[in-house]
């Protein structure tokens, strides 16, 4: 029987166990997880997560395990459900609901496959606080240290699922954080000035966070959200700052599963990208463009898409938004949301980036160092604003900050600079000087290289290869070191980012978990991706 280890029980982890249990061969799994619980998961955990907190996927989106998540919801106890204020009746397969409910219906559904695997054959431990605290590739299989342990335990397959990775905080200062997951959660915030990098679901949430230590959300005889704000907080400042100064737009209702593009096909990306990286992105703009012109005929003269190219079209696409105020914007679009939601119309343009950021993201390895950089200045910001949307709720919220004169959006540019100057941390733009108390890194995952694995040992081998970024196989398993081939997937999103700049959710969980299963017994045909420039990465 082989033996396998899964290291981290997050939802990519969970996802690689259900896949291995469902090929029906029984293999002995060793199941790793630094977390006191397997199966919940960073993004979803109580410690990280307040219970107001959204996930922005619905059950129709979610790759389900056995039963869909809307069932799972359905099997719950009323007074389970009314500790997150839901009513059964208003459950259905589009609505956002808190965070932390995926983390109970993942460890839900771990302990199911457990149960289905047992019954099959299978040996399966779970090691809860077992941190993989390194990690080896060998000629014959895999080396794994739990909690600094002097003796490895050794495996012929093993399948790195460890998601994210944030930067360490000293929360004892209580001044920076790094991201909102480094301690933001246990830490009392005073009514101060405090700043929040990025405009994202995560910065709104971070937000969110500060404010309902300062006050609570309740609906007015006009059933609008509002904020009542504490008496001895009214020295409370929040400011959202990025770039453009844009907030994302709420969530819009669309036909899922997604509908096939009948311009912009995988096989019309390839052909493109078989043509060469002289010209690949302006070639691709032709594709999105008519994808647009067909499905979108009547916005596409609104925008003189016709006219448009790569470098214009982000610029035609953001700048009716960026002549209005962010919030006034923000109520203008969640009527219009929502008025679609109700009568299940689908806005064509909208829908169509959406779709086309997936098979647009293939030609990204493929991108010369130019067009890398014109593709990330431009088109990449269009397709983050587009499938960033973010829950109905969530815009409410952030209005009813706005109308108790707790938020503002800041826009920051092009250019301008961040320092920490006695005990404050000070942004430097258009000539101003903004000062915050308390400062928030809120901009998400950053791409990883190899030199941030965290496992020393497999670090170094890969170091010794000469590979900036971990060098893998259609399968996600590593290519280099020789040893590592057909033996150690590699399903860490941060160091996949910088050829999938797109990769996130759980749907990209699923797929990496059942290609890592897949891994075990068929070899990989062909790399992943080809690497793009890696000069400027570290920058």
């Amino acid at each position: 029987m082989k033996k396998v280890a899964i290291v981290g029980v997050g939802p990519t982890g969970i996802y690689t166990l259900h896949a291995l249990v469902e090929r029906g061969e029984p293999l002995e799994i060793e199941l790793y997880e630094q977390a006191e619980e397997a199966g919940v998961g960073m993004p979803y955990n109580s410690d990280n997560n307040a219970d107001f907190m959204l996930a922005n996927i619905a059950s129709i989106e979610i790759p389900p395990i056995y039963i869909s998540y809307l069932t799972w919801l359905q099997n719950q106890s009323d007074d389970y459900l009314a500790q997150f204020r839901i009513e059964r009746t208003s459950l259905h397969e589009r609505q956002f609901l808190p965070r932390v409910l995926l983390g109970d219906y993942y460890r839900d559904r771990l302990f199911a496959i457990v149960e289905k695997a047992r019954g099959s054959g299978f040996t399966i431990s779970i090691n809860e606080s077992s941190e993989v605290t390194d990690l080896r590739a060998n000629p014959n299989g895999v080396s794994l240290w739990i909690n600094h342990a002097s003796q490895p335990v050794e495996v012929d397959f093993a399948a790195i699922a460890t998601g994210h990775l944030w930067p360490e905080t000293d929360v004892q200062t209580r001044k920076f954080f790094p991201c909102p997951w480094t301690g933001l959660m246990d830490v009392q915030i005073s009514a101060c000035r405090v700043g929040i990098l990025g405009t994202s679901l995560s910065a709104i949430d971070a937000a969110m966070a500060v404010a309902c230590q300062h006050g609570a959300f309740t609906t007015g005889a006009d059933n609008a959200l509002q904020f009542i704000c504490k008496s001895d907080s009214q020295s409370l400042k929040l400011t959202l700052m990025s770039r453009s100064g844009v907030l994302p737009e709420a969530d819009f209702y669309c036909p899922l599963p997604y509908e096939s593009l009948n311009i912009a096909t995988p096989e019309a990306i390839e052909d493109a990208i078989a043509r060469g990286q002289k010209g690949l992105l302006d070639r691709i703009f032709r594709i999105i463009a008519q994808q647009l012109q067909d499905a979108a005929p009547q916005w596409s003269r609104e925008i003189a898409l016709e006219e448009l190219n790569a470098d214009t079209f982000p610029e035609a696409y953001f700048a009716d938004r960026l002549e209005h105020d962010p919030f006034e914007w923000a109520k203008r679009n969640l009527i219009e949301v929502e008025r679609n939601k109700q009568e299940q119309r689908t806005v064509a343009w909208r829908y169509t980036l959406l779709r086309l950021h997936e098979v647009i993201e293939e030609i990204v390895p493929h991108l010369d160092p130019l067009d890398e950089k014109r593709f990330k200045r431009g088109l990449a910001r269009v397709f983050i604003d587009n499938y960033a949307a973010i829950p109905s709720e969530s815009v409410r919220r952030l209005l009813a900050l706005h109308d108790a004169g707790l938020i503002e959006i800041l826009t920051l540019g092009a250019d301008y600079e961040r320092t920490n100057e006695q005990e404050m941390t000070v942004i430097y733009h258009h000539g101003r000087r903004s000062e915050f108390d308390v400062f928030i890194d809120a901009r998400g995952q950053r791409a990883l290289q190899s030199k941030d694995i965290p496992f020393p040992t497999l670090r170094a081998q890969l170091l010794a290869c000469g590979d900036k970024i971990p060098d893998i196989g259609e399968d996600y398993t590593l290519q280099a070191p020789e040893n590592a081939r057909n033996r150690l997937a590699f399903g860490g999103l941060p160091w996949l980012m910088h050829a999938r700049p797109f990769i996130q959710g759980l749907v990209v969980s699923a797929e990496i978990g059942a290609a890592m299963a897949k891994a075990l017994t068929q070899r990989a045909q062909r790399r992943r991706h080809n690497l793009w420039d890696t000069g400027e990465l570290d920058e």
